[in-house]
């Protein structure tokens, strides 16, 4: 069971046995109420006084704890499917007096808000896991809180719409594994052109072992390296099924941003290049692919 479906069951248990609890307290206050008007018990018509008194006072209370708050969907970090990610919230309290014992919800995930003091703005985090890529609707997004007696609810709805884009999840085989397989990534050796720094996806045979005795790790370069603009990844033979050639392919568009090297993606209907579009910008693709 995945986060979010933990998330869901464990906040269907709590209403449950809130529900449960309501009820009960609903029964009791009905029979002290029998109790007094049959046997005309004056200290239970004052029980019932107070009790009333303290649920009618928790009313306004709570529609100021949670009635001059405002809270907008900032965006996220970016997401992937199947993994944590994180999406942000801009709270602020207009009120001058602290918010308490409120929550955070979307339909993905919840969280518990500190208290928030008077006059104060805060970016608040919420972590959750996509089950899927593309864009998800993460709405409705809501603050809550049952504060100050957990008798009624206050809901206040987030107006900013809470739309996620979530990327393929990256898995497959390791960038560095995949140039090792191939017979020349970059074509057939020529002549010798120099020396290089070893960023750690060279063949071993292309080490320049003299260099290694000097402490610095080199290797071999050849004039037709030089030729060669970037990397090249075949969309239908990179894996079988078009999620996992997905998953694939973001992958390596995530490894070759972190070493800084071009690439371009055969696509079965385009052609996608790091230097002309953004890492963003591809990802978004892979993302919305169909």
């Amino acid at each position: 069971m995945n986060s979010f479906q933990t998330f869901l069951s464990i906040r269907k248990r709590v209403r449950q046995r809130a529900t449960r609890y309501s009820l009960l307290v609903v029964v009791l206050l009905f029979g002290l109420f029998l109790e007094a008007y049959m046997h005309n018990f004056n200290l239970v018509y004052i029980t019932l006084f107070f009790v009333f008194a303290a649920a009618f006072a928790a009313g306004p209370i709570g529609l100021r704890n949670l009635g001059y708050l405002d809270a907008d969907f900032v965006g996220c970090d970016r997401l992937f499917a199947r993994r944590e990610g994180r999406c942000y919230f801009h709270i602020t309290n207009r009120a001058a007096s602290s918010a308490w014992a409120v929550t955070l919800h979307t339909a993905l995930a919840g969280t518990t808000l500190r208290e928030l003091p008077p006059h104060a703005s805060r970016r608040e985090a919420l972590r959750l896991t996509p089950a899927t890529r593309g864009n998800i609707d993460a709405g409705p997004c809501t603050l809550e809180s049952l504060f100050p007696l957990s008798t009624v609810r206050f809901v206040l709805p987030i107006q900013s719409e809470c739309i996620l884009l979530v990327y393929p999840e990256p898995k497959g085989e390791p960038l560095q594994s995949y140039l090792l397989r191939q017979r020349a990534p970059f074509g057939d050796e020529m002549d010798f052109d120099g020396l290089a720094h070893y960023s750690g996806s060279e063949s071993v045979s292309r080490i320049h072992w003299p260099s290694v005795a000097k402490g610095e790790i080199a290797v071999k370069t050849f004039e037709h390296e030089q030729k060669t603009d970037a990397l090249n990844f075949d969309f239908l033979r990179c894996a079988n099924g078009d999620e996992a050639r997905l998953s694939q392919i973001t992958l390596w568009v995530l490894e070759c941003e972190q070493a800084r090297l071009p690439f371009t993606i055969t696509m079965p209907r385009e052609v996608l290049e790091s230097k002309k579009e953004s890492i963003d910008a591809i990802l978004e693709q892979l993302a919305l692919y169909s």
